[in-house]
């Protein structure tokens, strides 16, 4: 049965503790890798050297490509040169940066912008012309994600502290609004669907991945089916989700599933325009 006695604060306290571990996490992870890496190239050298024949470094294996979350859900042409940290955090359901179409010169905000994946390749597909926005809540995915933006050398990125329910930007200013499995998290649906309205400039669009529930299940079966951290239990219905923009004043709103994250959920691709 679902767990009805935490407030929102409880919840969103429980969903950015979980997400502060995850970035320690995918950052300890990074370092050891890099560590291994670096003795495994010395040793190489030292044999390359020595029989005057290159040798080789082993990685670690992809996800498996089945994967309902993570960077396995990215195609390799995007993950290349992507710094390691940015990589192993990725913890969404799809990818809104090809979901947006985004073009040269975009100005483009990520909610729930976790390790800066998202951030990253759109600051590729907007180039220098145009600039992404990355929003977090969480100080230790701000930390890991301005680490990863150094060092792709991504210049026209800006990390931002706060919540997806209270956007720290003018209105009016963005072209486009990504999200990567986030909304579904929040206790607060309306708002953030409110604050990604009043961002875009007449005209601009969102293109979000999200975890979204059947419309047969009640908000009781779809926590039966996983945790609120897990981005299930706190998911809309396609019909909710749906209505949902259409109150906050969006039009051509489309919500297309991809794959199935559990019985009856599903991640999907939602699009709709500022009009």
């Amino acid at each position: 049965m679902p767990d009805t006695s935490h407030t929102s604060d409880d919840l969103r306290e429980t969903v950015r503790r979980h997400y502060a571990a995850a970035a320690v996490q995918a950052t300890e992870a990074t370092e050891a890798t890099e560590a291994t890496e670096a003795t495994e190239a010395a040793e190489t050298a030292e044999t390359a050297e020595a029989t005057e024949r290159p040798g080789s470094t082993a990685c670690c294996g992809p996800a498996p490509a089945d994967a309902p979350f993570g960077s396995a859900l990215y195609p390799s042409t995007d993950l290349t040169a992507l710094p390691t940290e940015a990589v192993a955090a990725s913890l969404g359901c799809g990818n809104p940066t090809a979901v947006a179409e985004l073009r040269e010169g975009e100005r483009v905000l990520d909610l729930g912008s976790g390790g800066g994946i998202d951030v990253l390749l759109s600051a590729r597909r907007v180039g220098p012309g145009g600039r992404v926005y990355g929003l977090d809540m969480t100080e230790e995915m701000l930390a890991l994600a301005i680490t990863a933006a150094r060092k792709a050398g991504a210049a026209n990125v800006e990390f931002l502290k706060g919540t997806i329910e209270a956007v720290p930007l003018p209105a009016g200013t963005l072209d486009v609004v990504i999200s990567n499995c986030v909304i579904n998290l929040s206790t607060d649906k309306p708002a953030v669907f409110a604050e990604m309205f009043r961002v875009l400039r007449p005209g601009g669009r969102i293109g979000v991945s999200d975890v979204v529930a059947d419309d047969a299940l009640s908000p009781r079966q779809r926590a039966e089916r996983g945790g609120y951290v897990g981005c299930v239990a706190g998911a809309l219905s396609f019909a909710e989700y749906a209505a949902g923009l259409r109150a906050a004043g969006f039009t051509e709103v489309g919500i297309t599933p991809t794959h199935a994250v559990a019985d009856g959920m599903h991640s999907a691709v939602v699009r709709a325009v500022k009009p």
